[in-house]
């Protein structure tokens, strides 16, 4: 073989490769709402092993991250809010670092005032009048700046009148250390006075239940208060947690849907002395009157309650939150009473706050429930009369048809003669 023939097979041979190997187009990357369904079989597998991931924690918490976030700048504009939402250890740097900042400042101030004066080259010379007195270098002066802002004043270091530039110094740092003083101050008092912890005293139970009352289906699940000093003004929430598909095709995460807890008859304004029961009745209002017992076991939502209210103590406003996914809510159960009448007063057994026991439910669902039972029932209005009425009909409608069957008859016999007498007078 010759050279140049080598040479062409070797640069053919890529391009050969190149026809034959398969073309692969990268299809662009879709979000996650729209790409399509997977099976049913394959959506049900993994929907046994994906753990199940909460909007709300069992204990309040928002499992909720906010990332990319590029205007960080809004942050600053609320400084005051941003400090009290930091975590303790942060804002305990932040507020030792800016009064540690502000004395070593002024410190410096002191001290550069006195370096340009000349005071520390007539250190222990009675005929010099310095602007600070007993100031003899950079320590004594930020602890002059310390004794400044504090108005701790223990005497030994004292300005003097010959200093025109100490005073306004004096004056500036006096009024710049009350601005810090009440910034700082009252970061921490708002931040010690938060009544989150006042929240951890409101508890909820760990299940809700699915069971009858009053005839109608309804979701429960009970709210107590451990402290004998109660929320004032408190009212309950709840709302339910589901992604849904509106009929054009977009797709909502996490979409809210709000559970009517009693707003209409006044019942989601608690007294809440004792462990109450909340009721939510499913019905055609309800985003729970199609769901079934069967149903609800492969539904994917979540129902989250808030609780609000006034701490009777302080009077500022608390919110305790908690969340139900299906895997949470018993169908047939209810919840085990605790409140018993002792000799001159009621006692709560919160050993059974949690607790409930089994009762007899239909396993349909609200709707399938209510036509059943419309069937089942007769009309408040039925009586003899209206049966009398229901069989007279009958024999109405026949007589009626009888007449119209004579009528017509007579009629086809009318215009039979009508033709007999056209035929016969054609022919004559």
């Amino acid at each position: 073989m010759e050279p140049e023939e080598a040479a062409q097979i070797l640069l053919l041979a890529p391009m050969e490769q190149d026809v034959e190997s398969p073309v692969t187009i990268r299809q662009p990357k879709l979000p996650k709402q729209a790409r399509e369904d997977l099976p049913k079989q394959l959506v049900d597998k993994d929907r046994g092993k994906r753990k199940i991931q909460r909007y709300v924690r069992k204990d309040g918490k928002c499992n909720v991250h906010h990332g990319n976030v590029r205007e960080t700048y809004r942050y600053l504009t609320d400084i005051f809010t941003t400090l009290v939402d930091l975590k303790w250890r942060f804002n305990l740097f932040i507020f030792v670092l800016v009064y540690t900042v502000t004395w070593l400042f002024f410190g410096f101030m002191w001290w550069l005032i006195a370096y340009i004066r000349g005071d520390l080259e007539h250190i222990g010379d009675n005929q010099w009048t310095p602007c600070v007195n007993n100031l003899n270098g950079f320590v004594s002066a930020f602890l002059f700046s310390i004794e400044t802002e504090t108005t701790i004043g223990y005497g030994y270091r004292v300005i003097t009148d010959k200093c025109p530039e100490g005073i306004v110094l004096l004056l500036v740092q006096s009024v710049l250390g009350s601005i810090v003083n009440a910034f700082m101050v009252g970061c921490m008092f708002v931040k010690i006075s938060q009544p989150k912890k006042r929240a951890e005293t409101l508890v909820f139970s760990t299940n809700a239940v699915i069971s009858m009352r009053d005839g109608r289906l309804c979701l429960m699940f009970r709210v107590g208060d451990l402290r004998n000093s109660h929320i004032v003004e408190a009212s309950i929430r709840a709302k339910l947690i589901k992604s849904k598909q509106t009929k054009e095709g977009e797709f909502i995460p996490l979409n809210q849907t709000d559970m009517n807890v009693g707003y209409d008859t006044g019942d989601d304004r608690l007294f809440l002395v004792s462990p109450l029961i909340i009721c939510h009745e499913i019905n055609q209002h309800s985003p729970f009157w199609e769901i079934s017992k069967a149903h609800l076991a492969k539904e994917e939502l979540e129902i989250v309650v808030i609780l609000e209210g006034m701490v009777e103590a302080t009077g500022m406003t608390c919110q305790a939150r908690s969340s139900y996914v299906a895997s949470e809510i018993k169908w047939g159960y209810r919840f085990t009473p605790v409140l018993t009448l002792e000799d001159g007063f009621y006692e709560v057994d919160y050993n059974s706050f949690h607790e409930v026991y089994e009762t007899n439910t239909p396993a349909c669902s609200a709707r399938e429930l209510a036509e059943m039972t419309a069937q089942a029932q007769l009309p408040l209005t039925w009586s003899v009369a209206s049966k009398l009425n229901q069989q007279a009909e009958p024999e109405a409608e026949q007589e009626e048809n009888e007449k119209d069957g004579h009528r017509d008859g007579e009629e086809q016999a009318e215009r039979n003669g009508d033709i007999a007498n056209v035929e016969s007078e054609s022919k004559v």
